[in-house]
């Protein structure tokens, strides 16, 4: 399996998860000239895609659906609400919806060569949900948008080797920070998103030992920084049971502004 992020933060989101024989996209949050540019530099193209798994609705998330969609016929894979929700954003322009198929929010289905699993997460959207991808081989899971996570997504996320897990914000920088009251609030509440600390605390109950790969994503441009969350997120990590090098998890940080490499797992 692969797995490359083509852009991660509060500015927009964008995931390749593929195989030999199969290429999705997990939100299509930035333009789409920077996600055709992502995935040319991995000789790929959005002509490639099989398909687009949305987590929810936001614009960080959804930015250039509509673009891809009119231009490439792409099928998208999203819950109800989360449709219906789309489907009322009018900067997305136009879709054709046969092209939008429904999914549950806590399911298994099989696309080709991949079986895709959904749980829900706790976040200020219509029906918000986060998503494990298997080939039968090897498994990545990818959530961010949490405000909070309790056992059920701890299991849910639990025996991958590969993880896209939420660090979005340095707890003090945003109490310090310039951002109105009820904005903290929200950012800081269960629908809200994920402290580095609290990513940490719940990379730490995911770890096992045959994971390969694990990224931190969705970091806030006002409220964090790739070397704090690294930080943050390692110091969290010590004493684990597994090894004291993070640098044997390929623990990395998703750059909001350009694409990781590729990880093949």
């Amino acid at each position: 399996m692969k797995l490359m992020n083509i852009a991660s933060g509060s500015q927009g989101n964008c995931t390749f998860v593929g195989t030999e024989n199969t290429a999705f996209l997990v939100d299509t949050g930035i333009s789409m000239k920077k996600t055709e540019e992502g995935l040319n530099s991995q000789s790929l193209s959005l002509k490639d895609i099989d398909g687009i798994f949305i987590t929810h609705e936001h614009i960080d998330h959804v930015k250039s659906l509509g673009t891809i969609m009119r231009k490439y016929g792409t099928p998208v894979y999203l819950t109800p609400a989360t449709r219906d929700a789309v489907l009322s954003m009018s900067s997305l322009g136009k879709m054709d919806t046969s092209l939008l198929k429904t999914i549950d929010n806590n399911n298994s289905f099989t696309i080709k060569d991949m079986t895709i699993s959904t749980h829900p997460i706790s976040h200020d959207a219509a029906d918000p949900v986060c998503y494990s991808f298997s080939d039968g081989k090897s498994k990545a899971a990818l959530a961010t948008d949490l405000g909070c996570y309790d056992q059920n997504m701890i299991d849910f996320l639990s025996d991958h080797d590969s993880l896209l897990i939420e660090a979005n914000h340095d707890i003090r920088m945003l109490e310090a920070g310039p951002y109105p009251y009820q904005l903290k609030r929200r950012i800081l509440g269960d629908k809200g998103h994920l402290s580095n600390e609290a990513s940490g605390l719940l990379i730490r109950e995911l770890l096992n030992d045959h994971i390969k790969n694990i990224i931190l994503g969705h970091l806030s441009h006002e409220n964090n920084f790739i070397e704090l969350a690294y930080e943050t997120v390692k110091e969290e990590l010590k004493g684990n049971p597994y090894t004291d090098d993070v640098r044997d998890f390929n623990l990395n940080v998703a750059r909001r502004d350009m694409c990781s490499a590729m990880a093949e797992f």
